[in-house]
């Protein structure tokens, strides 16, 4: 299928199974692993990611917001759902109706929410989500709900950063509003403070009941910075992505290619138009900067990325033709390119990249 197509990415079911795995047995039997599937799986597609994920044993996924839960109950996902990204007034009837978890910022949500089971989140010092409001008002809050509270979750702000003590005051924080509830009763059976970062550098005091991994589920984590531990387990990208050769053809030295003739041929050489732009998902800023594997070379885009099309050298690869694949993200024969990579070229980081790559380039999945 792959052979036929203008612009794709290929998703590998089997790597994603086993970053899973590997995150699962690094926390442990007594650690809940909820994967993050939110922005369509960072564009690896939440259907399919979703399946493979439950395949391989998970219970709950996590989404950003009710609309990307309920795609998923569309395509029969049958996995508990927590909905992070915030619940808006009108959406408590969906919430309902297609068995949707809500994590809740304020406490006004905890009084309004009704009979559902929600999660709390304590704003311990990222200053975005969730609610800031004393241990005794929460305790006051969750008592006055008609909702069950199954879980209680904070989001760090700089956990990669082991220069900065921010992480552990936000654990005091966190922990201040769980000694308070615990102290009336209220124990609840989700607690979750990690989410990629504090998993793959092995924050283990932060791990507590559940763990909510994002990027490294498709292969792609941080280097800690300052006195950081190695990574606590090992991950690959699940992610190739492909583009197709539309043209191929030999420009004079001296041509000028694309818009605003930002680049001239030095010499003869011989150029493939690919059949890629920014409408894809290619960042405009890797303009006569980037590079793609072609010809198993890592080798400059020259001139603009336009919207549909971006132009390579390929002097060192003069057999290539129209309709030959080359590389933005993957491995051809010892090049590897992965998203991190162009990320650092482009400017930007690994995350934007990979959500960034556009709806009309194909999914295959293999």
């Amino acid at each position: 299928m792959s052979d036929h197509l203008r612009c794709w990415v290929e998703i590998s079911r089997a790597q994603l199974a086993a970053n899973y795995l590997a995150i699962r047995h690094t926390v442990g039997e007594h650690v809940e692993v909820m994967p993050v599937v939110k922005a369509d799986a960072y564009r690896h597609g939440a259907v399919e990611c979703s399946r493979t994920l439950m395949e391989a044993g998970a219970r709950w996924l996590a989404v950003s917001s009710v609309d990307e839960g309920i795609a998923l109950r569309h395509a029969h996902i049958g996995a508990r759902i927590l909905v992070m990204g915030g619940i808006l007034p009108w959406e408590h009837e969906s919430l309902r109706k297609f068995e949707l978890t809500p994590a809740l910022h304020s406490l006004d949500q905890v009084r309004a929410i009704g009979r559902l089971a929600y999660h709390l989140k304590i704003d311990s010092g990222m200053g975005r989500l969730g609610t800031r409001a004393s241990a005794e008002e929460i305790v006051e809050a969750v008592l006055q709900s008609q909702g069950s509270i199954e879980g209680l979750m904070t989001h760090f702000a700089s956990s990669a950063d082991f220069t900065s003590a921010q992480t552990d005051e936000q654990v005091v924080r966190f922990t201040l509003a769980r000694r308070a509830l615990a102290a009336h009763g209220i124990n609840p059976q989700y607690v979750h403070l990690s989410s990629t970062n504090p998993v793959l550098l092995a924050r283990r005091e932060t791990w507590q009941s559940m763990v909510r991994p994002g990027i490294v589920v498709y292969g792609y984590g941080p280097a800690g910075k300052g006195n950081a531990p190695p990574p606590s387990l090992t991950v690959k990208p699940v992610l190739s992505w492909k583009a197709s050769i539309v043209l191929v053809k030999d420009v004079a030295a001296g041509t000028p290619l694309g818009y605003g003739a930002m680049f001239r041929a030095p010499r003869d050489i011989r150029i493939a138009v690919l059949g890629i732009g920014y409408a894809d998902g290619l960042p405009h800023r890797l303009s006569n900067k980037g590079k793609v594997i072609a010809g198993g070379k890592l080798t400059p885009i020259l001139g603009a990325v336009s919207m549909d099309l971006t132009t390579i050298d390929i002097s060192h690869a003069p057999e290539m033709r129209e309709g030959d694949p080359v590389t933005i993200i993957g491995t051809e024969g010892e090049v590897t390119q992965d998203a991190q990579h162009v990320g650092r070229m482009a400017g930007t980081i690994s995350y934007s990249v990979l959500c960034g790559i556009s709806a009309r380039v194909r999914r295959v999945y293999k």
